[in-house]
C-alpha cells in the first residue's frame, strides 16, 4: 500500500526512545563505492549527540508541531466514464467524523492529473485536518462555475492510515442543475462492504543531518524503510511529499525533521534502509546522520 501521511498522536509518551544511526557516508554514483541506498544499524546516543543541540524553536519547528498533531488522509475521486462527466467548476469536500468535520476543503490540486475530474479519471487530494475520530460520512460538490460544470461523481475512496481504514463512498450520481434531482452537492455515507481493514500506522519522527561538506546536499527523492525485529518492516517512503520539498530539504548541512506514518515495527528498530532515486543535476549526498523516535507507545 502506497500511502502518505504525516500524523503524530495528540498525547505523546514523556520519554519516547530514539535511536540513532551514523553513516558518515557519499550515497553517490561519482564518490565512495558508487552507491546510493545504504542500510544503518543504530548505536548508543552518546557517539551522535555532540553537536546536535542546535534546535530553535524557528518557524518550521512551529508547523512541524502542528503538522504532528494533524490526521492526513488520501482522497481519491473517480469521474465517471460518460459524456460530459468531466467538471471545470471547483470542487470541494468535508469530511465528517464521529468527534468533528474537517470544514469545507476545496480539492485544487492533484497529485495524479494536471487537469483534474476529467471524464474516466481518478485524481489523488491530501487532506488534513485535526483529529475528527472515526469517519462517518462525507459531503462532496462544486460552486457550478466555469464553462462546463455539471460532474458524474462515481465514487470517493478515503484512507485514513491512522485509523487503520479505507473507506469507498459511492455516489454513481450527476451532480448537475440540470441533471439526476438538480443537486450539486451531495452527502455520501462509506459502503461498509467496501470497507479495508488494517492495521493502523504509527507515527515516527524521523530526523536527517546531511554532512557539513562541499557538494553534500542533494535535490533527489529520499526514502527510507524502518526494520523491527522478526523480519518486520515498513514500505518505503519517500520523506518528501514533492519535487519542491525535495529542492528545499537536505541541504548542506541541514537538519530536516519529517513526521512520517508508517506501519508499527514495534518498541525496536533493528536497522533503517535509507537512499535515494537519483537522477537530476545534484542527487549526489552525503549523509551525517539519522535519529528515529516512534511516537506512540504499543497499544495506544
Amino acid at each position: 500500500r502506497l500511502l502518505t501521511s504525516r500524523r503524530a498522536p495528540r498525547e505523546q509518551p514523556a520519554t519516547p526512545f530514539s535511536y540513532y544511526f551514523p553513516c558518515q557516508r557519499w550515497l553517490a554514483v561519482e564518490e565512495d563505492d558508487g552507491q546510493i541506498v545504504r542500510e544503518l544499524v543504530p548505536v548508543d546516543e552518546a557517539f551522535v549527540k555532540k553537536d546536535s543541540e542546535n534546535d530553535g524553536q524557528s518557524l518550521a519547528t512551529l508547523g512541524l508541531e502542528q503538522k504532528a498533531k494533524s490526521t492526513t488522509y488520501t482522497v481519491k475521486v473517480k469521474t465517471g466514464d460518460k459524456k460530459n462527466a468531466g467538471t471545470d467548476a471547483n470542487v470541494f469536500i468535508t469530511l465528517y467524523g464521529s468527534k468533528d468535520d474537517t470544514g469545507i476543503v476545496s480539492l485544487k490540486a492533484s497529485k495524479i492529473n494536471k487537469n483534474k475530474f476529467e471524464r474516466g479519471k481518478v485524481d489523488e487530494f491530501t487532506v488534513e485536518s485535526v483529529d475528527i475520530g472515526d469517519l462517518k460520512k462525507i459531503k462532496i460538490g462544486h460552486d457550478n462555475k466555469g464553462n462546463s460544470t455539471g460532474w458524474f461523481l462515481e465514487w470517493v475512496e478515503i484512507d485514513a492510515p491512522s485509523l487503520g481504514q479505507c473507506l469507498k463512498f459511492p455516489c454513481g450520481r450527476w451532480l448537475d442543475k440540470s441533471e439526476d434531482d438538480g443537486a450539486i452537492e451531495r452527502i455520501i455515507f462509506p459502503a461498509e462492504l467496501q470497507t479495508t481493514e488494517y492495521i493502523p500506522f504509527v507515527p515516527y519522527e524521523i530526523t536527517v543531518y546531511t554532512s557539513d561538506i562541499f557538494g553534500a546536499g542533494t535535490d533527489a527523492d529520499v526514502f527510507i524503510v524502518l526494520y523491527g525485529s522478526d523480519g518486520i518492516c515498513t514500505q518505503q517512503k519517500s520523506l518528501c511529499l514533492n519535487k519542491r520539498e525535495q529542492r528545499m530539504y537536505f541541504e548542506r548541512n541541514s537538519v530536516n525533521q519529517f513526521i512520517v506514518e508508517l506501519e508499527d515495527v514495534g518498541d525496536i528498530i533493528e536497522k533503517i534502509r535509507i537512499g535515494h532515486k537519483g537522477g537530476g543535476l545534484n542527487s549526489g549526498w552525503h549523509l551525517d546522520r539519522v535519529a528515529i523516535r516512534r511516537l506512540l507507545p504499543n497499544g495506544k
